[in-house]
């Protein structure tokens, strides 16, 4: 359901309230973001006036919803070509536990720039996580992580210590460490904890992922454990959030408040 410019206020009071262009030119933009993820517009937008049609609205909002896109690095406009789709973004579900190249398998080649590999002392909160004594030591990863030649997430990784010693004789270039988990530990990964949360990048993050300081990131926080519960794997995970789109399917089965 299309929603125009102006709509109906209070019941009862008769009043109209008319919101503001902003107001809609945001809700149009949304709308056409997703159907940029998803695909359903192709590499061309339509023009403004079949825009303005679609959702009732005028070609100023449009313009206006169509700058926000732009503005975002989503679109690209130019007088006689039209607005186009200026970048692909890819889902990553979090419906299941996956590495990087299980999850876009059929968009690319997934590579890994492996900068750090070595055995270090555990901070103490990672030996917390990772079910370990104080002062232990566990095996540091830290990657760029490619689809293609572009950069879409920088991977700070703490394997507990038996199993990280052996993933360090892999190849780390090619190779999800969560295949390796599951080929060296003989069982496969069970479960992980997962909290997101949205970082501004830092001036460091920001040149090895090829973006601006300061533009916004996902950090992806993970503790995986193996089949039998034993956390092996403590990943902060900082993604490009132009690039990629999280997604998940949520069910309600027991809700605590219900309408009577």
């Amino acid at each position: 359901m299309q929603v125009s410019e102006t709509n109906t206020g209070r019941s009862g009071g008769g009043a109209t309230a008319r919101r503001t262009r902003a107001d809609q030119a945001r809700r149009v933009a949304d709308i056409l973001r997703h159907q940029i993820h998803d695909g359903t517009v192709g590499d061309t937008l339509p023009g403004e006036q079949q825009l303005a049609t679609e959702h009732r609205t005028s070609r100023n909002t449009i313009r206006d919803a169509l700058a926000l896109l732009r503005d975002e690095g989503l679109i690209d406009r130019a007088p006689r070509v039209g607005t186009r789709v200026a970048v692909q973004k890819f889902d990553h579900g979090l419906d299941a536990l996956l590495g990087l190249q299980e999850t876009l398998e059929g968009h690319g080649t997934v590579r890994n720039e492996v900068r750090v590999g070595q055995r270090i002392t555990a901070p103490p909160v990672v030996a917390r996580r990772l079910g370990l004594e104080p002062g232990k030591q566990v095996v540091y990863l830290e990657r760029l992580r490619y689809l293609g030649d572009r950069p879409l997430s920088l991977d700070l990784t703490y394997l507990a210590p038996d199993i990280g010693a052996r993933v360090l004789d892999h190849d780390l270039a090619h190779t999800d460490v969560f295949v390796l988990l599951e080929q060296l530990s003989g069982q496969p990964l069970g479960s992980a904890d997962l909290a997101v949360e949205a970082i501004p990048a830092d001036r460091h993050t920001a040149a090895n992922l090829d973006v601006p300081a300061g533009a916004p990131l996902l950090m992806l926080e993970r503790l995986t454990r193996l089949d039998d519960g034993t956390p092996v794997d403590l990943e902060y995970i900082r993604m490009r959030g132009d690039r990629i789109t999280l997604r998940s399917s949520l069910s309600r089965t027991n809700p605590e408040w219900k309408v009577l």
